[in-house]
């Protein structure tokens, strides 16, 4: 018989019991569900709404169902309508009618609104563990590369000489945003519902302050009505993830780009690309192709979440039931990109020798060619045009601006001498960019420390 049977003469037809059940994917919250209600006896109990051998007798009961469920001797009753109905239902018939005061002052609408944060509270704190560990393997593999020329890009052109070490502290400087983003979403998951209970809070003496000191939360819910219909935390927590993951698909984008024999700037180890079935030459990059391929799942996650709340009147609607699958997915999807991105970058090879022939074909220290004339007091602009003309000369002449003849550069300005080769030497183009931020090694090596610091 259904917890709220009494209002109803039919049973529930089966196939609404199948529909209507949420049991199959919120039944991950059963920690969390028990932790919830371990809280609310302990808080009725010390408030004299039920006696201190009842509250012992749930208790007790309650540890003794999270035991058994993990140990495999109790499994979940499909026949159940959530997790929530289960718990109590199998607390009911262990410990007799003491069980059913445990719902006192309280709903299901505050009950799986707790839940759903206590989860998360937990795997926000798992997601933002990964990320600072994958922030650790890129500092590392920076650090191993902190001096490695290559090109660096616009619109896929070769644009100006950097390092290796220079690009991929980029990507920490956006996982450093990830995390202190997740870090503030953390915050505002910490708020307890509990004692909201539908919609309209309880006539019963509770303390909802006890609630939130035994859970270890930063705040209650300051209105009954909110605390019961917000799901903000769940979609901020999906944006934050989303840009996570488009942040994760950009730099997969970039490895997929560098393992291709057009670049070849890289090697993944064998352990973590695949093959053809049809071409024996082949080894592909399918994880950052899959985590490519997932963003666009987490994106739907996100979206999902947001057209299930744009129309929705106060307080709780069942509509809400949706969240989880939706916020699940995202959770376990990132989590699973970063467990699987993390060893894959720390066993990558670097080719410096490929990223160096590149950087040496692309006239990519042209601007700093332009920057030797203004120094020595050519307008920019003049400079500038001066430069591109000598760019147009190598490329009529298949040469590169280290060879033009100092003759030759002499016929467009002649302020040129025999230092102009060391100012446009790749080494020197590199090494000179020492404003704060730049590419030069010593300023990659200040930046692997900062986020070094900032992780301690």
């Amino acid at each position: 018989m259904k917890m709220w049977a009494g209002r109803f003469k039919k049973e529930t037809d089966e196939r609404v019991n199948s529909f209507n059940s949420s049991l199959p994917f919120d039944c991950r919250m059963y920690r969390h569900d028990i932790r919830g209600s371990v809280a609310h006896a302990t808080m009725l109990c010390k408030q004299n709404i039920i006696s201190k051998e009842d509250c012992e007798k749930i208790i007790n009961g309650l540890n003794e169902i999270l035991i058994d469920i993990e140990e495999g001797l109790l499994t979940f009753d499909n026949g159940a309508e959530d997790i929530h109905m289960f718990i109590e239902e199998e607390l009911t018939k262990r410990i007799g009618d003491a069980g059913k005061r445990l719902h006192t002052a309280r709903s299901r609408n505050d009950q799986v609104a707790l839940d759903v944060r206590l989860y998360l509270e937990e795997e926000t704190k798992t997601v933002i563990e990964m990320v600072k560990e994958l922030i650790e393997t890129l500092c590392d593999k920076a650090e191993e590369n902190y001096n490695v020329i290559m090109p660096g890009y616009t619109h896929l052109q070769r644009a100006q000489p950097i390092t290796m070490g220079h690009h991929l502290m980029a990507y920490v400087q956006m996982l450093m945003r990830d995390k202190e983003r997740l870090g503030e979403v953390l915050e505002r998951i910490k708020v307890v519902p509990l004692g909201s209970c539908a919609l309209a809070g309880t006539t019963y003496p509770i303390d909802r302050q006890l609630v939130k000191e035994l859970l270890e939360f930063n705040s209650v819910c300051e209105n009954s009505l909110d605390g019961v219909s917000d799901r903000d935390f769940c979609i901020e927590l999906a944006s934050s993830l989303s840009i996570l993951m488009m942040h994760l698909s950009r730099l997969s984008e970039e490895i997929i780009l560098w393992c291709s024999w057009e670049f070849k700037f890289i090697e993944l180890d064998d352990s973590f690309s695949t093959g053809s079935s049809i071409m024996p030459q082949k080894k592909n990059p399918d994880i950052t192709e899959l985590i490519r391929g997932k963003t666009g799942r987490v994106y739907g996650d996100l979206n999902t979440l947001l057209t299930m709340m744009k129309g929705l009147p106060l307080a709780y609607n069942k509509d809400m039931q949706e969240d989880k699958e939706a916020i699940f997915d995202a959770v376990d999807t990132v989590k699973e990109c970063i467990e699987t991105f993390i060893p894959m970058l720390d066993t990558m090879r670097t080719i410096p020798e490929n990223m160096r022939r590149a950087a040496a074909k692309g006239f990519i220290n042209a601007t700093d060619l332009a920057d030797y004339l203004t120094k020595k007091g050519v307008p920019f602009r003049d400079a500038y045009k001066i430069s591109g003309t000598l760019v147009a000369w190598c490329i009529d002449n298949d040469t590169v601006l280290e060879n033009v003849p100092l003759e030759e550069f002499k016929k467009y300005s002649d302020i040129f001498e025999e230092d102009v080769y060391d100012a446009i030497s790749l080494e020197t183009c590199v090494n000179t960019r020492t404003s704060e931020g730049g590419p030069s090694p010593d300023s990659v090596l200040k930046q692997i420390k900062s986020v070094r610091e900032k992780l301690s």
